[in-house]
């Protein structure tokens, strides 16, 4: 790595590892510019090329998963300890099993007063399962959302789907996971993180499936076409289709609750960068669950995301 010149001394770099597809889900030009004038320069890595040849960096952002780069970086750490790498992949790698990923939540201590937050019920089938081990997800209430084993960001890894019977079950291939589908008004809340600053946002979810649906639906659903079959689209005299009306008349969670979950699950993780998707139960409005984390998530999509970001950045340079 080039030593920095005088005028770098300045200013904070931040170098930034992303797959092409990715880049403009977290870097945008906009980004790239307002930083600048704030004193942070954000540089793109080329992954061609050795790391300990690039820079200087004061700290490395990253969603690259392969193990070329794992080993550019433990060089880099060798060679550089004082570079920050936001975040160790070894602390990344358990958000890449949906069961890992959230029995961290079953673990943390909330001071809350009247909510509660957890997890759904989940049971896992494993690849080597026998048919009768489905027998597992009789504990279990349909409908049922069922996810693969690996949220690594991977094409496959999306593909989810409910399941509203047994027969519906002997469909799937494992390995993967299975959790109970909780009523939650069709609306989701993504809680952003970035150290110390906390942002939340809500957008539609899967729609409330109805007891009398339940009687009709069978076997399986992506979840692509589950809102044009459970819901009967209704647009208001504005525009507005019945879904989005929902998003719009959703009461965010408490202050409180979004700041003390990140602060949970940064200290108990040890990651700076992640979004945990949170859903409040439409039969108890007091019991949040936590169904999804996802490492270094588009950014760009949050209002204001030039000043949430860089301001993250320079909570870092300060320290």
């Amino acid at each position: 790595m080039a030593e920095p010149v005088a005028a770098d001394l300045q200013r904070y770099r931040a170098g930034y590892a992303l797959k092409a597809e990715k880049v403009s889900t977290v870097v945008q030009p906009s980004l790239i510019d307002y930083a600048k004038e704030r004193g942070v320069d954000l540089i793109q890595i080329d992954l061609n090329k050795p790391l300990t040849e690039q820079g200087p960096f004061n700290c490395i952002i990253h969603k690259v998963y392969t193990q070329e780069w794992k080993k550019m970086l433990a060089e880099l750490t060798a060679k550089h300890p004082d570079v920050a790498i936001l975040d160790p992949p070894e602390l990344i790698e358990p958000l890449h099993s949906r069961v890992s990923m959230l029995n961290v939540v079953t673990l943390l201590e909330i001071p809350l007063e009247k909510e509660t937050v957890g997890i759904p019920k989940q049971v896992v089938l494993e690849e080597s399962s026998q048919d009768d081990d489905r027998d597992q997800a009789l504990d279990l209430k349909f409908p049922l959302i069922a996810k693969p084993l690996l949220a690594n960001g991977n094409l496959g890894s999306h593909e989810l789907c409910l399941v509203f019977d047994h027969d519906g079950l002997k469909t799937l291939s494992k390995p993967l996971v299975l959790q109970e589908f909780v009523n939650h008004g069709g609306v989701i809340f993504k809680v952003y993180v970035a150290g110390q600053r906390v942002t939340c946002v809500k957008r539609k979810s899967l729609p409330d499936v109805p007891e009398d649906k339940l009687g009709t639906l069978k076997g399986t659903l992506p979840f692509s076409l589950i809102s044009s079959i459970i819901v009967q689209e209704n647009s208001h005299h504005d525009g507005i289709s019945e879904e989005e009306r929902n998003v719009e008349k959703a009461e965010m969670p408490s202050e409180i609750l979004t700041e003390e979950l990140a602060r949970a699950l940064r200290e108990a993780t040890g990651l700076n960068l992640f979004n945990v998707d949170v859903i409040r139960d439409a039969n108890d409005s007091r019991r949040y669950l936590v169904v999804d984390i996802n490492y270094c998530p588009g950014y760009a999509k949050l209002p204001s995301y030039e000043s949430f970001f860089t301001d993250f950045l320079l909570d870092l340079a300060s320290k």
